[in-house]
């Protein structure tokens, strides 16, 4: 499951052909706003490729190489899966969200359509109309409009501005041949997404592939097709020695180990991370990201990210990135249960911050602190 992530071994600088090949290679990349450190996507592709140019990602989109969509969630996915994932896009056409646009603002969806088409891409803050006050997705009609054109495959995000959708008509941004493809059957969507999270993530179960491609209808839907691609010799199911359910593999692979990074933190939003039973039963690591529990009632902190070292789970940090200062805050270090106190892990830290440091663009590192996990809210250790 780690050698499959590609993690970072050793010091390296990506580039936008390294972009796209990870974003390939994990088959989504998920997107998130928070910035505490750096934006999700950015620590989860800096901890496979090291740093890499700030605004790749907008040109790629740009350029039409890579393609924003709803997969695991909001998320980076590479332009030759468009086709795949036009069958989605019908889906939304027929969705009660995006009906209930529709019908409570008319000629919305048209009107804003017309206006890029006219005057090319366009932003939210390019609309008249003020959201909601108050409201978490309290979006005013041109925003509502705008992601229900882009959830139904009418329009794109041509490049983002910060981290606002730029959003362009798709035959402006997508290669052509992508976008006169066919559109899947339901089994050929299925089966091409199933097979696509098997080999990103070397190995998942049933729930883990619900939850990497968000199916609707959840194990009862993909089922079936999970069998015809075992049938088909795609994939296997392999026994686990712990007495739990099989995993699903890729045919053509076998387990192997690549040793795993030296050090390097993963993001709260990293695929590896995505099913928390599997998580939890495998690495036995209990998480849950904490950004939206009230400050009293966190444990480890606010923006936590786990520390990888090897294939272990080795323990967890709070961090924050201070961009006045240049610098990159270690707030807490939390070790896990058994993890003791060593050389590897030492090391393992120290590489872990300078990784993200260079990831993230600061010049220094803060040592703040360090807390013993036997004692989540007492003295540091």
């Amino acid at each position: 499951m780690v050698a499959a992530q590609g993690y970072v071994t050793r010091a390296r600088r990506g580039t936008a052909d390294d972009v796209v090949a990870t974003v390939r290679r994990l088959s989504c990349v998920q997107l998130d706003s928070i910035s505490t450190v750096a934006r999700s996507h950015r620590i989860v592709l800096g901890a496979r490729i090291g740093p890499y140019p700030p605004g790749t990602v907008s040109e790629l989109l740009s350029a039409g190489r890579l393609f924003e969509f709803w997969a695991h969630e909001a998320s980076l996915v590479p332009v030759e899966d468009w086709p795949l994932f036009k069958r989605r896009m019908e889906e939304y056409r027929e969705d009660r969200w995006v009906r209930r646009v529709a019908a409570e603002h008319p000629g919305e969806l048209e009107r804003v359509l017309a206006e890029i088409s006219e005057r090319g891409a366009l932003g939210a803050r390019h609309f008249e109309g003020r959201n909601k006050p108050g409201a978490m997705w309290g979006w005013k009609p041109a925003k509502e409009a705008l992601e229900a054109l882009f959830a139904t495959g009418r329009l794109v995000a041509a490049r983002r501005d910060g981290f606002q959708r730029i959003y362009d008509l798709p035959e402006r941004v997508v290669p052509r041949e992508y976008l006169e493809a066919p559109t899947p059957t339901d089994a050929e969507f299925y089966r091409g997404y199933i097979e696509r999270a098997v080999r990103a993530r070397g190995a998942l179960t049933e729930r883990g592939i619900v939850e990497h491609g968000r199916f609707r209808g959840q194990i009862r839907v993909v089922r079936p097709h999970l069998d015809s691609l075992v049938e088909d010799g795609i994939i296997r199911r392999v026994a686990v020695t712990d007495g739990g359910g099989p995993v699903l593999v890729a045919a053509d692979t076998s387990p192997t180990s690549s040793g795993g990074p030296s050090g390097v933190f993963l993001s709260p939003f990293d695929n590896l991370l995505w099913e928390r039973a599997s998580l939890e039963r495998f690495f036995g690591f209990h998480y849950r990201v904490e950004i939206y529990t009230r400050p009293q009632e966190r444990v480890y902190g606010y923006y936590v990210l786990p520390l990888l070292v090897g294939d272990q789970l080795v323990g967890r940090a709070d961090l924050k990135t201070e961009r006045r200062a240049d610098l990159l805050k270690l707030i807490a270090f939390h070790r896990e249960p058994g993890v003791r106190w060593s050389p590897r892990l030492d090391d393992g830290l120290e590489r872990a911050l300078a990784r993200l440091a260079a990831v993230v663009g600061v010049a220094s590192i803060e040592h703040d602190g360090l807390r013993d996990p036997s004692h989540p809210r007492g003295a540091g250790a």
